[in-house]
């Protein structure tokens, strides 16, 4: 079975999130993963573009009920609409979880993810969640480039 990986992030995203974002959607699409994402502007129009340059496929679970203005990088384009229950549906059909950048939407995907505790989480800048005492909550990797972003995943152990 291919391996899915959900790349998570906010429309509003800065130039950083954004090249980030575009490398580790080349870099998944290399390592022959197939990319989710929430299918529209910001974290997810750049993960979907880096994928596509690299000749990746990425399916964009769109909040919507139609397809309009779905991400033109996009392979496979699901409307849902759901609106921001599509969070779930994107955490749940990934074998790992990239949050890249931090919204109050990126961090609900940040928090189904680690609520449903299957998939390793690894979170490529943005916010920091922490513990009452100050520390970073336990579960989430961190990483500070998109290649130890991939290796955070276990999902190609040796590379």
């Amino acid at each position: 079975m291919v391996i899915q990986v959900s790349v998570c992030g906010p429309r509003d995203c800065t130039s950083e999130d954004e090249s980030n974002a575009r490398e580790v959607g080349r870099l998944l699409a290399e390592r022959g993963a197939v990319v989710i994402c929430g299918g529209y502007t910001g974290v997810m129009a750049a993960v979907a573009a880096g994928a596509r340059s690299a000749g990746g496929t990425v399916v964009g679970i769109l909040s919507r009920a139609d397809r309009q203005d779905a991400n033109p990088d996009l392979s496979i384009v699901i409307p849902t609409g759901v609106g921001e229950a599509r969070n779930g549906i994107i955490v749940n059909s990934a074998d790992a979880v990239i949050v890249i950048g931090g919204s109050w939407g990126t961090l609900s995907e940040l928090a189904l993810a680690m609520r449903r505790g299957l998939t390793p989480v690894v979170q490529l800048g943005g916010w920091r969640i922490l513990d009452r005492d100050g520390r970073p909550l336990p579960g989430v990797e961190h990483a500070s480039t998109p290649e130890e972003a991939l290796a955070r995943t276990g999902l190609w152990p040796g590379r």
